[in-house]
Formats: structure tokens, sequence, C-alpha cells
């Protein structure tokens, strides 16, 4: 359960990277590349089957990544990236402009991918602590603040 949550963390802030490469760098490709080419990395059909891939991966990292440490305001921040991601892809350039799409879209995934780093963070912390030392650490404070009350 440890390595899944770890896992699609990882995937998932690659995803999100992924997402803001693609959106950044499609301009180029299209000046720079053949039109066969470039249509292809322009495709909006791209941004679907990228959503295909995020939503699920982080909304699994997230919620596991949640369980563990008890800090559910990470959700809520990777909901909200979720949120902008999809509605920058499926309104698309046609009813948004396309400068306005790939500003949601680099916002989007920047949210995701800043809640998933939290999330390892935070997961990172908390298999650290599971050791005696922290226990031990915890319980010494807690032993020290009932006798100074």
């Amino acid at each position: 359960m440890k390595n899944l949550q770890t896992l699609s963390d990882k995937v998932a802030i690659s995803l999100s990277l992924l997402c803001v490469m693609h959106c950044l760098l499609a301009p180029l490709a299209v000046v720079l590349l053949t039109a066969a080419v470039a249509v292809s990395l322009s495709d909006e059909a791209l941004h679907l089957w990228i959503l295909v891939a995020v939503v699920p991966v982080s909304a699994i990292a997230l919620t596991l990544g949640c369980k563990k440490h008890k800090r559910y305001s990470l959700l809520s921040i990777g909901a909200l990236g979720l949120f902008i991601l999809c509605a920058a892809a499926l309104l698309g350039h046609d009813m948004l402009s396309e400068h306005l799409e790939k500003l949601l879209t680099v916002i989007g995934a920047g949210l995701i991918a800043l809640g998933h780093l939290w999330n390892y963070r935070l997961c990172r912390h908390q298999n650290s602590c599971d050791s005696n030392k922290c226990q031990d650490s915890e319980l010494q404070n807690s032993e020290f603040q009932s006798k100074t009350s």
C-alpha cells in the first residue's frame, strides 16, 4: 500500500509536468515541425488522454496519502488543480482563448504537482515517524508537558 501511494504520487507529479511541457512546447513544435507532426501534438484528443491518466492516478495517490498523514486539506488542493485542468481541456481554446487555456492548464497542473509534492513529503515524514525514535520523543514531550502543567 505504501509503495502504491509513493509510486502514484511520483507518476502524478510527472504527468502534471508533462501537461505543462506539452502546453508550452506544442506552439514551438508547430513552428519547427512539419504540419503532419504538429497536428498530432496539438490535437485536443491528447488533452483528454492525459486527463484519463492524471485524474485516477492523482485521486489514488492523494487519497492514500491523506489516509496516512491525516492532512485532508491536500485533497482540496489536488481537487482544485484537477478541476482547473479538466476545465481547460474540456472547454478548449474554442470556448476559451488559446492563452487562457494554456494559463489554466499550467495553473491546474502546477496545483496538482504541488499537492502531490506535499503529499509525498508528508508521507515520507510519516514513515520516518513510525519508528520508535519519533514515538519515544513524542512520549517524552507529552510526559514533560504533563509534569509542567
